[in-house]
């Protein structure tokens, strides 16, 4: 894909995302003249793009929407369900094509515009039902602007001139820079009602005697309109940087980071000894360039974060439709709110949340949330509701996804897991582990799959792709309330702010996300059915051991870590080393449970970064499979 193109496509798919928010928007509120002046800009702006980079497919169906804003805004069609309709398989078609566009796709191998999608486009700007058949008349404008269709691409030099709203002749300028085989027609697909009553008889004879009009050869366009010779430059506030780069900068900054710890921690060693003379005066003067490379280097990295960072309303903003047409498809009322989509987060866990969200929202829209009819006979208002939730809590991105349906049922959840062969007959689960089953690869409540779910595969998906981000997730249910599955993720990937521990002779790091304070560990325990159990802050929290939990040897762990859990709980540790921000490097050639990726520390030892869902779950891996 040439730059001019991947610009275009770039462009084009904002604007796309963007329509489908406001066209969900402008079903909620029809007379919200603001969102159709924006539906109508940005196909607009689609529209024009694409005809200069030779898509006609793409220029035909924007101009098709176009006119439908265009009647829409000024009242001569009304804002009807067909309507919105019309224009959401529009910017699907749109998207699709986009799409291709950017996965490689030549454009000349394109698909055309579906004729079903030019009939509801057209039938909606004419106010019509999905079904209406067409009058004769318009038959008769469709077969004349067809004929005057063929005689201007028969004739390449003939072009119709047909300034758009911004006083540009998009066709005209993209016909006089294209070979003369690549030029495409300069007419209006569907015109306004009366205009297409009023001229079908004879439009084929017009189009014969009107005189061809002046190909665009850069200057007249200036003599028309001086002003533009005397208009300053836009200056571009932003550059696009490919996100390869952007990595390695990051990579780059952290590694500086660390190195200027490392000679921190070097030169406070070689102060210990007494310098006299000229060898003071350059240590003194060593010291100081060390402070103020290792602050710059700082700066560097704070400042490559931000290049990374994205709102997840990015994310956000393409769940409306999915949910709005997924309801209708299982006959069932749904509305989704979302809060917090200016919370930022890393990129590269903003692309990779899409999908996990997505089985979420399948999975609370068909399992979850009851049909209007269920839900009235339970005493609940036909309407359901999911909430999509996003805020920043400490060095973490929380993301909550709840709904108010039927809840889970755990004593069900590990009676299907035990059918399956997914646990042992004799497994005995408390209400949190049973909720977790849901995550197994291969679980499922349903019998029968559907095009929607049943197949066991969704919630694993998510449950994997949350662990590789060094996230972790958590069910809460309650039986004919509803249910939450609350999302924890760190800000950003590669610099993590962790603890420093060891613990039976091995350097560990354990996410500062987690780590409520430090505490001290008497000799002594009370027990609770066998297990040790200390109070904190007047509660009792049970007690487990990091070596134990690891599988490392035991040993004298006499300092404990209350740990921010679901389910609160102490960690000991031998010893608590202090804190640092760690440039993580994920583990590929192994896996070894609870251990996330490797780190150096200052003095440059090799740390084992314990994973935040690891934690989370208590210091215990997910329920096992049976064997």
């Amino acid at each position: 894909m040439d730059d001019m193109l991947k610009d275009f496509v770039v462009e084009a798919m904002d604007l796309a995302v963007n329509v489908e928010e406001h066209l969900l928007r402008l079903e909620r509120d029809p007379d919200n003249k603001e969102t159709l002046n924006a539906v109508f800009r940005s196909f607009h702006t689609i529209k024009g793009g694409a005809g200069f980079m030779g898509l006609p497919a793409l220029v035909a169906a924007c101009h098709l929407t176009e006119n439908l804003f265009d009647a829409l805004r000024t009242g001569a069609a009304p804002v009807t369900p067909i309507a919105i309709e019309a224009a959401l398989q529009a910017s699907g078609f749109v998207a699709d094509q986009l799409t291709e566009l950017a996965n490689g796709a030549a454009p000349e191998s394109l698909p055309a515009m579906p004729e079903e999608l030019e009939h509801i486009l057209t039938n909606a700007i004419e106010g019509k039902g999905m079904d209406a058949p067409a009058p004769a008349a318009a038959v008769v404008a469709e077969v004349a602007v067809a004929e005057v269709a063929e005689v201007v691409v028969a004739t390449p030099a003939v072009a119709v001139s047909t300034a758009s709203a911004d006083g540009l002749d998009w066709e005209g300028m993209y016909n006089a820079v294209v070979p003369a085989g690549s030029q495409i027609a300069a007419v209006s697909a569907v015109a306004a009602p009366a205009a297409v009553a009023a001229a079908a008889p004879a439009a084929a004879a017009a189009a014969a005697a009107k005189p061809a009009a002046k190909a665009w050869d850069g200057a007249e366009r200036r003599e028309e309109r001086p002003e533009v010779r005397h208009a300053a430059p836009v200056k571009e506030d932003s550059i696009r940087v490919d996100a390869v780069k952007l990595d390695a900068l990051l990579e780059v900054a952290g590694e500086s980071v660390q190195a200027a710890n490392q000679a921190a921690v070097l030169l406070e060693r070689l102060l210990q000894f007494k310098f006299e003379g000229q060898a003071a005066t350059l240590m003194a003067t060593l010291a100081e360039t060390l402070e103020r490379a290792s602050r710059y280097s700082t700066e560097l990295q704070r400042a490559t974060l931000a290049t990374r960072m994205q709102p997840v309303g990015r994310l956000f903003q393409k769940f409306p439709r999915l949910v709005r047409e997924l309801a209708k498809d299982l006959g069932k009322d749904v509305e989704l709110t979302i809060e917090g989509a200016e919370t930022e987060v890393d990129r590269v866990v903003v692309d990779s949340l899409y999908d996990p969200l997505v089985h979420m929202l399948r999975n609370s829209l068909d399992h979850g949330v009851e049909s209007p009819e269920a839900r009235l006979a339970a005493g609940k208002p036909a309407k359901s509701y999911i909430s999509l939730k996003a805020w920043q809590e400490a060095n973490s991105v929380m993301i909550v996804l709840q709904d108010d349906g039927k809840g889970m049922d755990p004593v069900f959840l590990r009676s299907k897991a035990q059918q399956k062969g997914l646990i042992s007959e004799n497994a005995q689960l408390s209400n949190d582990e049973c909720f977790q089953l849901v995550f197994l690869p291969g679980f499922s409540t349903k019998e029968v799959a559907s095009s929607v779910s049943g197949r066991g595969v969704g919630m694993d998906v998510v449950k994997t792709a949350v662990e590789k981000n060094r996230g972790a997730i958590h069910i809460e249910s309650m039986l004919g309330k509803g249910t939450k599955f609350a999302i924890r993720l760190p800000i950003e990937l590669s610099i993590v702010p962790t603890m420093l521990v060891s613990t039976s002779g091995a350097a560990l790091a354990l996410p500062m996300a987690v780590v409520q304070r430090v505490v001290e560990l008497p000799e002594t325990f009370m027990e609770v059915g066998g297990a040790p159990v200390l109070k904190d802050q007047g509660r009792p929290l049970p007690v487990r051991s990091l070596a134990g939990a690891l599988g490392y040897e035991s040993c004298s762990e006499r300092v404990g870590i209350v740990v921010a859990a679901p389910q609160p709980y102490i960690l000991a540790v031998a010893a608590v080393d202090g804190t640092a921000d760690l440039v993580i490097k994920p583990m590929t050639a192994i896996t070894v449970e609870g251990i996330t990726g490797t780190a150096r520390s200052a003095e440059g030892e090799l740390v084992l970064v314990v994973g935040l869902s690891f934690l989370m779950d208590g210091c215990r891996g997910t329920v096992r499979m049976a064997a």
